[in-house]
């Protein structure tokens, strides 16, 4: 209802076209034209509908007015509440034990009440006239509602207006006061660790850097603001510091912790030519290193901003429990009248139980229970994701991956390892294996295909040179080509040929083929000259992946370009009963719209690059990264660390927010449906009244169960992970 407030102010606003509140992270998201509208002037409009403005929110950065701000809020709640209780608890034991007084009760409650209780319930019943200015019923205008309409009946009853001196809610009002204060602190005080993830990841990134000069020819350091290094700067790190930015290690050598990327907890070993990732650790050496990004570019930025924007975003369930908000204050204004009609006209009930009713029933209600169950489980949830090297990009992942049913895989870089070598060179020309190399060098230099790259390294390691090519041409899912001195080389997999494989030639290649190797033949003048082959190792985990696919009852298909023979073998070795191979990349996507039109849930996991379409066409596509080399832009789920179990955890966790969302709607729902017939008199016909100052502590718990419930996933550990243990 809050958040409520502030979408009305700024959508009615001309130029302002969205406006999405937060109200775990505190803050908005509006698209808006600033030829219309400015900065200020929606901060005027916030400020005019009783919250406070504190700033644009710096992504990747703490700001420290914001926390500032935050804190005092928290303070001036908890002074609130002390004040509160300091006078309510006092007098209500006195008005309890008919204490005789100088004075007469009523005016004695009247003075020692006045100041503490606007002190207390100011902020109530500011929020509740700022909230009426743009025409929103909120749970601030019906705690207002309730306790003024108490105060005010104490009032008239002191001095025998229209209300007897039996009308006497003073210390009821203010203990009100003080429990709702003591609500919105708890929430708020809770709701701040919901973020924790987001904090620890902002406090790795580093102020200040060694940088090295070169001054009169000779090197010499200094240190220096983060904010003034630029790509290709060289800076040091010595054993202990943080490691500043991104970057190429040059000089060194040391162990690195790098977990709050990939979640792996053994420090890896870093020397030259190494990447290495700004916020990591230095454990044990010095690190000499040239840095590649900067500011925003880094991979911490990136998933600081990843991991904030999956944190504001709202799966589909939290929209259907906003509907049901909307509806609530208007439904609660009219139980609670009804209540009051039926205990004053039908029973025959006096005024003053009547009033008690009503007003038990105003403040018992608690929408925000409501509001907080899906955000704040989505929060923790996705931070402590980020915790195990898996990045969420959206709330609405966590909710469908609950119903995947099949698991669609690539093979290269997502089953195997993704750095293909290679292990036999045949040459059947006439020219020597060097002069053979050169020519496949000249043609796979223009190639950026991981079988390309595997060559290249090969060729470089015997130093062998490059001829000029021309005409190079890709055939999609059968090879390359191009011409060298005049003369069309092919080297490709059987499809790229138009001749039949000589039986000599036939037996080596199934060999290859059945050793699990990716084999290319090499052609020119009609011609088999040679066969070059690659393998790519299966990753440690993969089997194991699978196996607990299999468990999970999901439908498991590998999927690849690869030849049959190679693609069959490499799925009986991780226990794959179903392999598409020979597929376009193309084909991939379609494969994955066929399963989805016969009513499969899909999810397709593969590298952020090759697989893009698959990614995108999935119901959830799930990146490998490669810890220092994030695909952002890739899938909806990105495993940082490039294992494949972490798929099986990313479900896991997915799985588990899902059932706390359900759990946190079932107790708000529950706090709701039951309480609030208590509150409206159903349990009188036992003697049980559910007095107001119980409302407003059963109201403060059920905010306060909701977060805590949320909380709780901050501690969670996908079952596949207690298994690795």
């Amino acid at each position: 209802m809050c958040a409520r407030s502030i979408t009305t102010v700024l959508s009615k606003s001309e130029g302002i076209y969205k406006a999405d509140v937060n109200l775990v992270l505190e803050c908005v998201d509006v698209i808006y034209n600033p030829n219309f509208i400015t900065i200020d002037d929606m901060a005027d409009k916030i400020n005019s509908i009783g919250f406070t403005y504190l700033g644009l929110k710096e992504f990747n950065k703490i700001n420290p007015s914001i926390e500032k701000a935050r804190q005092d809020s928290l303070n001036s709640k908890r002074n609130r509440v002390i004040v509160g209780f300091l006078f309510s608890i006092p007098l209500m034991i006195l008005m309890l034990g008919n204490i005789m007084l100088p004075i007469p009760m009523s005016y004695f409650m009247l003075i020692v009440t006045i100041i503490p209780f606007i002190y207390v319930t100011c902020p109530i019943f500011k929020s509740n006239l700022n909230a009426l200015k743009v025409h929103n019923l909120n749970m601030d205008v019906m705690y207002a509602l309730g306790i003024g309409v108490a105060y005010i009946s104490s009032i008239l009853g002191t001095f025998q207006i229209v209300l007897t001196p039996d009308f006497l809610f003073y210390e009821t009002s203010l203990m009100l006061g003080s429990f709702l204060m003591l609500g919105k602190w708890l929430e708020e005080k809770a709701k701040g660790n919901t973020t924790n993830a987001i904090d620890k990841l902002m406090n790795l990134q580093v102020k200040t850097a060694t940088l090295e000069k070169i001054i009169d020819g000779k090197p010499t350091t200094q240190t220096e603001s983060i904010e003034n290094i630029i790509q290709g700067n060289i800076i040091i790190v010595k054993p202990g510091e943080h490691i500043p930015l991104d970057g190429i290690v040059i000089n060194g050598k040391s162990h690195v912790n790098e977990s709050f990327v990939t979640g792996e907890s053994n420090a890896i070993l870093k020397k030259e030519n190494d990447k290495v990732i700004g916020g990591s650790i230095n454990e044990d050496g010095m690190l000499k290193f040239k840095v590649t990004h900067t500011g925003n570019e880094t991979v911490l930025s990136q998933i600081i901003q990843l991991v904030q924007d999956a944190q504001s975003s709202k799966p589909p369930i939290q929209r259907q429990a906003d509907k049901i908000v909307t509806i609530f204050i208007p439904t609660l204004l009219t139980i609670a009248s009804i209540s009051f009609i039926i205990w004053n006209f039908i029973f025959k009930s006096t005024l003053l139980f009547s009033l008690t009713i009503f007003i038990s029933v105003l403040v018992v209600a608690c929408p925000c229970s409501l509001g907080l169950a899906t955000p704040t489980a989505v929060t923790v949830g996705i931070g402590r994701a980020a915790e195990f090297g898996i990045l969420i990009k959206n709330g609405e992942v966590l909710e469908i991956s609950k119903d995947i049913d099949t698991v669609l895989l690539d093979k290269t870089g997502t089953i195997t390892q993704g750095q293909l070598t290679v292990t036999d060179f045949i040459n059947y020309s006439k020219i020597s294996d060097n002069e053979l190399l050169k020519i496949v060098s000249s043609i796979e230099q223009y190639s950026q295909h991981p079988i390309s790259t595997a060559i290249i390294n090969y060729t470089n390691k015997k130093n062998i040179t490059q001829d000029i090519t021309t005409d190079f041409k890709i055939h999609d899912g059968k090879g390359i080509s191009g011409i060298i001195n005049n003369k069309e080389i092919y080297i490709g997999n059987e499809k790229i040929l138009e001749i039949t494989l000589p039986d000599n030639i036939k037996k080596e290649y199934n060999r290859l083929q059945k050793e699990m190797k990716t084999t290319l033949i090499i052609m020119y003048d009609n011609k088999i000259q040679g066969i070059l082959a690659v393998t790519d190792d299966i990753k440690p985990n993969s089997k194991k992946a699978i196996n607990q696919f299999k468990e999970m009852n999901l439908d498991v298909t590998m999927i690849t370009g690869d030849n049959k023979l190679t693609a069959q073998n490499i799925a009986k070795n991780i226990n794959i009963d179903t392999v598409i191979s020979e597929v376009m990349p193309q084909d991939k996507s379609k494969k994955v719209k066929q399963l989805q039109e016969e009513g499969h849930i899909v999810a397709f996991i593969g590298d952020g690059i090759n697989d893009a379409p698959a990614l995108a066409q999935s119901d959830v596509g799930i990146a490998i990264g490669g810890g220092t080399d994030i695909a952002m832009d890739a899938g909806d789920i990105i495993l940082v660390n490039g294992d494949l179990i972490d798929s099986i955890g990313a479900i896991q966790l997915s799985n588990k927010v899902m059932i706390r969302i359900y759990q946190n709607l079932f107790w708000a729902f529950a706090y709701n449906i039951i309480l609030i017939p208590i509150a409206a008199g159903i349990l009188i016909p036992w003697n049980i009244l559910f007095k107001p100052e119980y409302s407003a502590l059963a109201m403060a718990l059920s905010s306060v169960t909701v977060v805590t419930l949320s909380l709780m996933l901050k501690t969670y550990t996908p079952q596949i992970y207690k298994k690795n243990i």
